[in-house]
C-alpha cells in the first residue's frame, strides 16, 4: 500500500523543515507553507540555492494570531506580529511576478547577522504564491534508487517535497502525471516535475554542499529538453482536506 511517510513545511522559504504529523490541505496548500521569504537591502530575493545559511533557522507561523516565531543556532528566540506593514517589491517567484512586503519585527538584526549582510523578512500576499504550485511529492523509492546512484543514502529532506510517499516504485510518481491522486482526505491532480536546483546538493541540516545529486541524477535519468534535471512532481489541490501521515495514497 502506498502511503505517506513524512509530512515537510516552513513557513520561510529556506529555513529548517518541519514535519508535522497531520495538515490541512486546501486549494491554495497549506496555510502559511512558505508564505515568507528572505530578501537583500536592494529587495532581491534571496535564492536557496545560492544562500545556504537560512537551513539553520526555525520558525513556527500562527495564522490564528498572525504571529512569527524564530529561533537561531544561537538559542536566541524572537517572536513578533507577520504583519506586511513595510515596503512594497516586486519579484520573480516560481517563473512569476509577485507583489511581496516586507515585514518589519525583532528578526531584521539577527538574520543580517547571520547572513552578514542586511536581510530583510517579506510576505506574499497570499498561500501558495510563493510556489509553482501548493504540493510537490516525491517517492522514498526514488530517493532511495538516487541513494544506489550515490554510494551512500541519501536524505530525502534534501528535495523539500511537501509529501514523502512509501510504498511506490522507484519513480512511479512520474507515472502519474495528469492522474487525481487521493492523499488522505484530499484530492491533488498531479502535475509536471520539479526542475532541480543547486539546493539539492547541500546537506539539509547545515546548508553545506556535501553532493552532486544534480550530476547524478543526470547520470541516469538524463535531461528534460531545456537541460533541465527533474527529481519529484507538483500537484494542483483538487479537493481540500486534512492528510496525516501513514495515510493511504491512491492514483483515481
Amino acid at each position: 500500500m502506498i502511503s505517506v511517510a513524512r509530512i515537510s513545511l516552513t513557513p520561510v522559504k529556506c529555513f529548517h523543515l518541519d514535519h508535522p504529523g497531520e495538515v490541512s490541505l486546501g486549494l491554495d496548500g497549506v496555510t502559511g507553507n512558505r508564505l515568507f521569504l528572505l530578501v537583500g537591502a536592494n529587495g532581491e530575493r534571496l535564492r536557496s540555492s545560492a544562500t545556504p545559511w537560512p537551513v539553520v533557522v526555525y520558525a513556527r507561523y500562527d495564522p490564528a494570531a498572525d504571529e512569527l516565531e524564530m529561533r537561531f543556532p544561537d538559542g536566541e528566540l524572537v517572536s513578533g506580529s507577520a504583519a506586511a506593514e513595510g515596503e512594497e517589491l516586486s519579484i520573480q517567484l516560481g517563473g512569476r511576478e509577485q507583489r511581496v512586503r516586507v515585514v518589519p519585527g525583532p528578526w531584521a538584526e539577527p538574520l543580517s547577522e547571520l547572513g552578514g549582510r542586511e536581510v530583510k523578512l517579506a510576505r506574499v500576499e497570499r498561500d501558495g504564491l510563493a510556489m509553482v504550485e501548493p504540493v510537490t511529492i516525491v517517492s522514498s523509492a526514488s530517493v532511495a534508487r538516487l541513494s544506489r546512484e550515490a554510494g551512500c543514502k541519501v536524505d530525502a529532506r534534501r528535495f523539500r517535497s511537501l509529501f514523502e510517499l512509501d510504498g511506490c516504485g522507484e519513480h512511479e510518481e512520474d507515472s502519474w502525471e495528469g492522474r487525481s491522486v487521493r492523499l488522505g482526505e484530499a484530492l491533488v491532480e498531479i502535475g509536471e516535475p520539479v526542475i532541480r536546483c543547486a539546493v539539492t546538493t547541500r546537506d539539509p541540516d547545515t546548508g553545506e554542499r556535501d553532493l552532486d545529486t544534480l550530476r547524478l541524477i543526470e547520470s541516469y535519468r538524463g535531461q528534460g529538453p531545456d537541460g533541465e534535471i527533474w527529481f519529484a512532481r507538483y500537484g494542483r489541490v483538487v479537493e481540500p482536506g486534512c492528510v496525516r501521515v501513514g495515510d493511504p495514497v491512491e492514483p483515481v
